[in-house]
C-alpha cells in the first residue's frame, strides 16, 4: 500500500479499496469502477491503441461478487446523508442495480450519459451511452444541489479520448465529474473515490474546493494521475 499525499486535504492510495480504512466517512463516494465487459482484451473493438494496457478488468464470471463489494463497502464508508455516484456500462447493469438494493441504499435517479458517438456496428444500434446511477442511505435527508432550473436525467456531454495516453481506459469528462460533486456535496465536503483510475476525480475536487481520498488499485497510473493535477 503506496501513500501519494497531494497536500492536506487530498491524498491517493494505492490500493485495493477492500483493503482500505477510511478514518472519517465519507459525505460523497464517486465510482467509475471496471465494467466487467474484457475491455482490456478488446481494445481493438474499441479503436485503442495499447495507451489502455494500464486498465485493471475484472473478469465477468467475478462480477457480481466484485461488484457487490464494492457497493457494501461505500454504504459502509458514508455519512448518514451521504450520497453515491456510481457510472456503469448496460452489460452488467443488473448486478449493479441488485447490488445498491441489497447494500440499503436507496436509488434517487438513474441518470443517463449520452456521448456523441460509439463503436461502429453492423447487426445492433451503436451504444453511445452510460448509466449514472444516484444513491442515498437516507431518502429523506441528503444533499442536492440543482443543476439547473430544468435538470432532466439525460446528460449530453462530450466524451473524452485520449489516445497515446497511459489512462485507466476510457478517461470521464471534467464536466460530467464536476457535475456529480457538485450536485451532491458542498465546499469542504470529503469525497472518496474507490475507483480513481487516471485522477478526474481528484482534479474536480481541488478545484471545486472539496476534499478527497482517491483509491487506486494499479500504481502504474501514478504518472497520469500527476500529470493531470500538475498544472493544479
Amino acid at each position: 500500500m503506496k501513500e501519494l499525499r497531494i497536500d492536506d486535504h487530498h491524498k491517493i492510495i494505492f490500493a485495493d479499496f477492500r483493503e482500505v480504512i477510511i478514518e472519517e466517512k465519507a459525505d460523497l463516494i464517486f465510482a467509475d469502477p471496471p465494467f466487467g465487459i474484457g475491455f482490456d482484451a478488446n481494445m481493438q473493438t474499441y479503436n485503442r491503441k495499447p495507451d489502455a494496457l494500464s486498465y485493471v478488468e475484472i473478469r465477468k464470471d467475478n462480477y457480481p461478487s466484485f461488484i457487490n463489494e464494492l457497493i457494501r463497502w461505500c454504504y459502509n464508508n458514508l455519512k448518514g446523508n451521504g450520497s453515491l455516484w456510481l457510472v456503469s456500462g448496460w452489460n452488467n447493469l443488473r448486478h449493479v442495480l441488485n447490488a445498491i438494493e441489497d447494500a440499503g441504499f436507496y436509488l434517487l435517479n438513474h441518470c443517463i450519459w449520452h456521448y456523441q458517438f460509439g463503436v461502429f456496428t453492423k447487426k445492433r444500434f451503436v451504444t453511445s451511452h452510460y448509466h449514472l446511477l444516484l444513491a442515498v442511505k437516507n431518502a429523506s435527508n441528503y444533499v442536492f444541489n440543482k443543476p439547473e432550473h430544468y435538470a432532466e436525467d439525460v446528460w449530453y456531454i462530450k466524451r473524452s479520448y485520449n489516445r497515446g495516453v497511459k489512462t485507466a481506459g476510457n478517461e470521464l469528462p471534467d464536466e460530467l465529474v464536476a457535475k456529480c460533486i457538485k450536485t451532491s456535496s458542498n465546499v469542504g465536503d470529503l469525497v472518496v473515490d474507490p475507483c480513481l483510475g487516471s485522477g478526474s476525480t481528484m482534479k474536480n475536487c481541488i478545484l471545486l474546493k472539496r476534499r478527497c481520498i482517491g483509491i487506486e488499485i494499479n500504481s502504474l497510473l501514478e504518472e497520469r494521475i500527476r500529470t493531470k493535477l500538475s498544472p493544479l
